[in-house]
């Protein structure tokens, strides 16, 4: 299984525009041409993928949505509560391993500290890998079987900025 790792892109600080719940939270105009860009990218890698998996907060699923909308994918988006910042990789894990038949190629949109946290432990069984995921990054790890603890192998990750030079 291919995992991708999406973080969401710039969104407005909190008690901006939306509302002042973290969760209402939207990406704002910046945020929105960037993660356009970041679709174009992913469609020039040929990315494609069985399921996409979001975070119901705001500037998550607008992520996922412009992702899914520029892969021709939008049906495929799923919205999961154990992806928000501070999210549950037991949790997140258990879930995705009962989708019958398993998913190939997993695309994962949502929001820092947990995005990196949940690599880390997929990588290195904890919390020992550093990483850290810029806004609108994406990383792609593999796996023969997901479990909790070591069991991928982080592949690439690219910034924004790398994705953007892709034409």
């Amino acid at each position: 299984m291919d995992f991708f790792i999406l973080r969401h892109g710039i969104a407005a600080e909190l008690g901006a525009g939306a509302g002042a719940r973290d969760a209402d939270r939207a990406l704002t105009p910046k945020g929105k041409r960037e993660m356009w860009q970041v679709a174009r990218a992913m469609k020039l890698l040929d990315l494609s993928f069985d399921l996409i998996l979001s975070s119901p907060y705001a500037r998550a699923s607008q992520t996922a949505e412009i992702v899914a909308e520029a892969l021709g994918l939008a049906k495929k988006l799923e919205l999961m509560d154990c992806l928000v910042p501070h999210g549950n990789a037991r949790e997140f894990i258990s879930l995705l391993n009962k989708y019958k038949p398993a998913p190939q190629n997993v695309l994962l949109v949502g929001h820092e500290p947990y995005l990196s946290q949940l690599i880390s432990l997929l990588i290195s069984g904890g919390s020992t890998a550093s990483v850290t995921l810029k806004k609108a990054a994406l990383a792609k790890l593999s796996t023969d079987s997901l479990k909790f603890g070591h069991c991928a192998t982080l592949k690439w990750l690219l910034t924004p900025k790398q994705m953007r030079l892709l034409r």
